[in-house]
């Protein structure tokens, strides 16, 4: 899909809509302005697009049946704001007139994220493969209803979570990509890097892998990894590297995300880069132009 490309992806989707003066404290996180407020989750979109992106993620990282049922969302409504977050995506790239190649990428965030309580940075569930397969499956399928050009499988914090992930993408028909969330060399959960790739090395239906929301210093390592064992095109969107103070309800510490670093990740064989969490659009503007100058 994108080999001999330099892709950008776009950054925090969630910090744009904070920055815009949206409070999601709330356990739906971003999802919550897919009901509320799209206009601004298409706003958000359209900031990273103009700032170079190529790849815009949905605001459906922490979106699903079971985190909607919660708020008293109902099956047909909660599928159709999953279908509504493709369509955000496909209303801000309609509204930039160039002749650039853009993407839609339905993101999948991890069974823990609707848990809202930090468990995807450390995985293991205590859920079955078999069960994560079930909940993962009916909101594959929405979202691929929608059709974006891709799924996004991101996040993963261990190895058990992306072979259920696997699993539900079987019956789906779209491609996707799987990005991992890491410590150093080891996923979250603490599998080696090599084991967690392995998984996605013969499927046909994964386009890509790499790594997400992990401090930029664990991005170099752990890209050559991904490639050396699938060789499939690596992707990395890092987050900025600040800590969250989750009794004081705040960021800490300055960021340590920086465009000048993608050359060194395109030397390790990187097609994709972008940023995660608290990488705002002007971030991703400097990082398109350290790509696209070559």
């Amino acid at each position: 899909m994108w080999e001999r490309q330099r892709v950008v992806l776009d950054g925090g989707v969630a910090t744009e809509l904070e920055a815009r003066g949206h409070d999601l404290s709330d356990a739906l996180w971003s999802a919550r302005l897919l009901a509320d407020a799209p206009e601004e989750v298409v706003a958000a979109h359209l900031a990273f697009f103009r700032a170079g992106a190529n790849v815009a993620t949905t605001a459906s990282y922490q979106a699903s049946f079971t985190g909607f049922a919660a708020r008293g969302i109902g099956p047909v409504q909660a599928a159709s704001l999953l279908r509504r977050s493709v369509e955000l995506v496909k209303r801000a790239r309609d509204q930039v007139s160039d002749d650039v190649p853009r993407w839609v990428a339905a993101s999948v965030g991890p069974y823990g994220a609707v848990l809202a309580d930090g468990s995807e940075y450390r995985g293991r569930y205590g859920v079955s493969r078999h069960k994560l397969a079930a909940f993962h499956r009916p909101r594959l399928d929405v979202l691929a209803e929608a059709e974006p050009d891709l799924l996004a499988l991101e996040t993963v914090p261990d190895v058990e979570e992306a072979e259920a992930l696997l699993d539900a993408l079987e019956s789906v028909g779209m491609p996707a990509w799987l990005s991992y969330t890491v410590d150093g060399g080891r996923t979250r959960a603490g599998q080696p890097l090599e084991e967690a790739f392995a998984v996605a090395a013969g499927r046909a239906d994964i386009v890509a892998v790499g790594v997400n929301c992990c401090a930029p210093e664990d991005v170099a390592d752990a890209v050559v990894i991904a490639r050396e064992t699938t060789g499939k095109p690596v992707l990395a969107y890092p987050n900025s590297g600040q800590g969250w103070d989750p009794e004081a309800g705040r960021w800490t510490g300055t960021s340590r995300f920086s465009a000048d670093e993608a050359a060194s990740w395109y030397a390790r064989g990187v097609t994709a880069v972008g940023g995660c969490c608290r990488v705002p659009p002007a971030d991703i503007a400097a990082l398109a132009r350290v790509v696209r100058s070559g």
